[in-house]
């Protein structure tokens, strides 16, 4: 009997070792970063990021699965204008004040073989949501030599509709409504 139950937690054991378990990641903040771009007058394009950020990442590369929770504080835009700063905090534009955060979150990652191509997921924005799709221009996960951890990441971008959120500066003297978000995501395995 002793030895059925050994053998028998021995197999239970073995089965589940195959098993892919989803691992955790948190954003390394020195290599994620959003920024945008969108069009000034035809002439050039306007761009700027956001500094502060904060997230985490659950991933599952065996069985293709995961999640994404990231959000940037919009008073940390940075435009290398001080100038251009403040109006992009303003109410007009950002409402940095009202919004301190603009937050992704997904749970739907699209694979192309081993390779994520895709993140699905919903951008929060001015208190407005909306979904959006992250095109995965590329995506790796490699072994730190200086972490000594796995780290996962890749570069997204998207456009989105910025009236869709409620921001419609502009608008009117012909600035576009379409923004190109630009996504550069690593995150460290817990």
């Amino acid at each position: 009997m002793r030895t059925s139950l050994t053998l028998l937690a021995a197999a239970a054991v073995l089965s589940t070792a195959g098993i892919a378990q989803a691992a955790d990641y948190a954003i390394d903040p020195t290599h994620t970063f959003a920024s945008f771009e969108i069009g000034h007058m035809g002439a050039t394009t306007n761009r700027a990021r956001f500094d502060k950020k904060d997230g985490k990442i659950s991933f599952d590369k065996a069985a293709k699965t995961g999640k994404v929770d990231i959000s940037f504080e919009t008073a940390s835009v940075n435009s290398g204008t001080a100038m251009f700063d403040k109006h992009l905090q303003s109410a007009e534009i950002l409402d940095a004040a009202k919004f301190p955060k603009a937050q992704f979150v997904s749970s739907k990652f699209v694979f192309n073989g081993d390779k994520v191509a895709s993140v699905d997921g919903n951008l929060t924005l001015l208190g407005k949501t909306q979904p959006v799709t992250l095109k995965a221009n590329q995506f790796n996960c490699y072994e730190s030599p200086m972490l000594k951890r796995e780290v996962c990441g890749g570069d997204f971008e998207t456009t989105i509709d910025r009236t869709a959120f409620g921001v419609n500066y502009g608008i009117d003297w012909g600035f576009p409504k379409n923004v190109r978000l630009v996504l550069q995501v690593e995150a460290v395995k817990q």
